[in-house]
């Protein structure tokens, strides 16, 4: 790729921004739109003419190991979906999740839809998130017109807690670097939101294999937790996730939502997957051994990890935008991010040819000198 787009690709990743269509602007004419999060594969790709296909989408963080779902009926695409048949899934979700009653469960189209519920669900004036961390929680306040401070550490965070009126996010284990708190300090955070009137959401989208979660504290009268159905299952199409929170406030989140917030398809896949224990410990030790895998390959062609979480690992090098034009020419799609540049994350390969072709491109990589 020339001097001239690789400069327009390193403008919008210092300075863009995030238009509706979920691309960053400011590119215009040749350049490359950067999606504000993972995917959206192939309009990247057009701008990469000749690199192999099938494309490999490592941007993500979403397990490669699939549930392997049993398809409901067609027939249930004929009618709306039952009550009891919400009801079966809150169920099945509070025993997965460890909380004691599924009227602390509320569900809905993905955990994306329900960061984008928060602001119309919690009464406060300001926000605080604990970054560089997923910039979706930090867009849906200040779409709403909230406010919103990011903050890196995390005294700063019990500081904003002792306002009244104010929310404290924070993602555990973080994306993208995988910082992870522990569950006494969050659990400290929430009484002292609780006391002071804020309230601290946790985002646990990348908790479900082996993380301590605080979904155990509620009902707390200040916590919120969301929980991701898509990444651990290998299932984002289905479009599921959990918001899970005292029972008053989780009666006033489904009442946001509406009716018939998750489709028949949703309702069946999170049944099936959030009740199958067994593959859930599975498909986390193929994980942590593909992690192992992933983070050894980066390391052999010369790259510190910067941070990781079991879907994913984050390397620091100064050339990341290189470094991401040239996996993308090996048809290869990987993370950039807006405010660090210097950051690019990788997610798990999902079969042989994958891993193949990420070890080759690694290879020509480091033959051509270019890790700095």
């Amino acid at each position: 790729m020339n001097t001239r787009l690789t400069q327009k690709i390193t403008d919008a990743t210092m300075h863009g921004t995030v238009p509706p269509n979920g691309l960053s602007s400011g590119m215009g004419g040749a350049g490359v739109p950067l999606p504000s999060h993972g995917g959206q594969v192939r309009a990247v790709m057009r701008h990469f003419a000749g690199a192999p296909e099938p494309f490999v989408d490592l941007s993500t963080g979403v397990s490669p190991f699939a549930y392997p779902l049993a398809w409901p009926d067609p027939g249930v695409l004929h009618r709306l979906p039952e009550e009891g048949e919400e009801h079966a899934l809150q169920q099945v979700a509070a025993r997965a999740y460890g909380v004691a009653s599924p009227d602390m469960v509320v569900s809905g189209a993905g955990s994306q839809s329900l960061i984008a519920l928060l602001p119309r669900l919690l009464p406060v004036q300001k926000a605080c998130v604990l970054g560089p961390t997923y910039s979706g929680h930090r867009l849906a306040w200040e779409h709403n017109g909230v406010p919103c401070e990011s903050v890196e550490h995390v005294w700063q965070v019990r500081h904003a807690a002792q306002q009244a009126g104010t929310v404290c996010v924070i993602c555990n284990p973080n994306n993208p670097d995988g910082r992870l708190l522990d569950g006494q300090a969050l659990a400290a955070l929430a009484e002292q939101c609780a006391q002071a009137g804020s309230w601290l959401v946790v985002d646990e989208a990348f908790g479900d294999f082996g993380h301590q979660s605080v979904a155990s504290l509620l009902p707390h009268p200040a916590l919120v937790v969301l929980r991701s159905f898509g990444k651990t299952y290998g299932l984002p199409g289905v479009r599921l996730g959990f918001l899970l929170a005292s029972p008053e406030l989780a009666q006033r989140a489904r009442a946001l939502l509406g009716a018939w917030p998750v489709g028949a398809v949703a309702l069946a896949a999170g049944r099936q997957a959030l009740a199958d224990t067994q593959w859930l410990e599975q498909a986390a030790h193929m994980a942590r051994v593909a992690h192992d895998r992933l983070t050894g390959l980066f390391g052999k062609a010369g790259f510190a990890c910067r941070g990781h979480a079991t879907l994913f690992t984050l390397v620091d090098v100064a050339a990341a935008c290189t470094l991401w034009e040239h996996f993308c020419r090996q048809g290869l799609v990987t993370r950039l991010f807006v405010e660090q540049p210097h950051w690019l994350r990788i997610g798990l390969p999902a079969n042989e040819a994958a891993w193949s072709r990420l070890e080759h491109a690694l290879l020509a990589w480091k033959a051509g000198h270019h890790n700095t």
